[in-house]
């Protein structure tokens, strides 16, 4: 039994900032425990733009995110044991883990930071008749597949739930050549951020069917089709509003949950959530024990995940050198801003939502008789004004996908924006790109993007060592 001052459980964003934090306020000895064989959690196969606009003031891609913190992880010296799974935690704090090259392995830990993130919701969870046939499939299964092992799951796609993977995926899904029939949610209104409903289903004219549920899944050996009805005020579908859609997968976005099963068997009291339930300092009612990110609740964005596990790698920290825990402590806030804009249109006005940052600001602007923006209204920052005018005279987006190395898939993304009906021919470009070579993340793949002066970068160190 191996003796340690803390123990941090997953190397996504809330371990990786957890220790880090812990080591910055005066604790040497700590080891992360990560059953996958890379860092970063769910960040590397999430090669979309979006993340660290409130952590590091930049638009960065889920890997580009992750090797920030990889990075410094390396560079304060934290040892981090991949490919290793931890199967039980006492409470009195003896953590049992496994791996291939040793076997089993038993930490006697002071502090332990439980950094496990969540899980998708399934099938079973939600309850759908029919038999089970292939072409069912989660989001998040579905963004591996296609972002890291280069695999469609399918080429005529039903989405039901508007959770933001979702969202995102019905885009990826879409520029890799597949028809996204419909995004089917059970409730009033999306469960995801407004701009990912602007930039992901918009964009393409995928219709979100609001209210509507899958009711039924048709086929035997393979999905043939889905029955989709409204809902009544009790989430039940409604039969005379049954419709029969064609297709070959049914995609579900249906929710994320803490995974609660090793805080289980420390005896960690769970929240109504099944997450970890913690006080203001992120401590669990088992004495040493702490945690955050989405162990605890699921956060909208991982820059919110960053700010609270670092909240707990000092707490944590401050627990191992005896020092008084103190202070407002951690408040979480996260509430997306929005503006109903429940007045009737005037004549002369548009309303869009702003895709610069998570907060997704619906904004009204006002055109002239010759199609000039006069003014816009509703924006919180200047970005969102420079957005509007873009967006009705000459509509730009980043494009972020894959290229072929080796026999695996390497996220790269468009260094800058591209004009918006280039989108599917630029990714018909990237589909006959190769890289032949290892190569750091920012290394330009290939220059000038069909003609547009916007060169296409990778967005992740591309190394042929198996552990990076």
């Amino acid at each position: 039994m191996t003796d340690v001052d803390l123990v941090i459980i997953g190397a996504g964003p809330a371990g990786m900032g957890a220790a880090l934090a812990a080591k910055k306020h005066g604790i040497n000895d700590i080891i992360i425990l990560e059953r996958a064989d890379k860092t970063g959690g769910i960040l590397p196969q999430c090669i979309h733009n979006g993340f660290g606009l409130h952590y590091f003031k930049l638009e960065l891609t889920g890997p580009e995110y992750a090797l920030r913190f990889a990075r410094k992880i390396e560079e304060q010296n934290i040892s981090v044991r991949l490919n290793t799974t931890v199967v039980n935690i006492s409470p009195d704090k003896i953590v049992t883990a496994m791996s291939r090259e040793e076997g089993v392995i038993y930490y006697k830990a002071k502090s332990i930071i439980l950094a496990m993130g969540c899980r998708e919701r399934t099938r079973g969870a939600i309850g759908i008749p029919g038999s089970r046939p292939a072409g069912v499939i989660t989001a998040g299964a579905a963004q591996r597949f296609v972002n890291m092992e280069g695999y469609m799951p399918g080429k005529e796609i039903v989405i039901l739930g508007s959770g933001d993977i979702g969202l995102i995926m019905a885009r990826r899904l879409t520029l890799e050549g597949a028809h996204v029939s419909a995004v089917c949610e059970i409730m009033p209104q999306s469960g995801g951020l407004q701009r990912n409903i602007s930039q992901c289903l918009n964009d393409f004219n995928i219709p979100l069917m609001l209210n509507t549920t899958v009711s039924k899944i048709h086929g035997e050996e393979r999905v043939t089709g889905v029955t989709i009805a409204k809902v009544d005020e009790y989430l039940s579908p409604i039969k005379e509003t049954e419709e029969y859609i064609a297709c070959d997968t049914l995609m579900l976005s249906v929710g994320l949950i803490p995974e609660n099963e090793l805080s289980q068997s420390a005896n960690v009291i769970l929240g109504e959530n099944g997450g970890a339930k913690t006080d203001r300092y992120l401590r669990t009612n088992v004495e040493g024990i702490f945690a955050c990110g989405n162990v605890v609740h699921v956060h909208d964005l991982v820059d919110f995940v960053t700010q609270e596990s670092e909240e707990a790698g000092k707490n944590a920290a401050y627990y191992l050198l005896n020092k008084e825990i103190s202070g407002k402590g951690y408040v979480f806030v996260e509430k997306e801003i929005e503006s109903k804009n429940s007045r009737p249109l005037q004549p002369n006005e548009k309303r869009l939502t702003c895709i610069v940052c998570p907060v997704g600001c619906r904004m009204s602007v006002f055109i002239n008789i010759s199609g000039n923006v006069t003014e816009v209204r509703h924006n919180t920052c200047p970005r969102g004004q420079r957005y509007a005018i873009e967006e009705y005279t000459k509509p730009r987006r980043v494009l972020t996908s894959t290229i072929k190395y080796n026999d695996t898939f390497v996220p790269v993304k468009t260094k800058g924006t591209i004009p918006k009906p280039l989108l599917l021919p630029a990714m018909r470009e990237l589909e006959q790109l190769r890289l032949t070579h290892p190569a750091p993340v920012g290394t330009v793949v290939l220059s000038n993007l069909l003609e547009t002066g916007v060169d296409v970068v990778l967005t992740d160190d591309v190394t042929d060592d198996p552990k990076n």
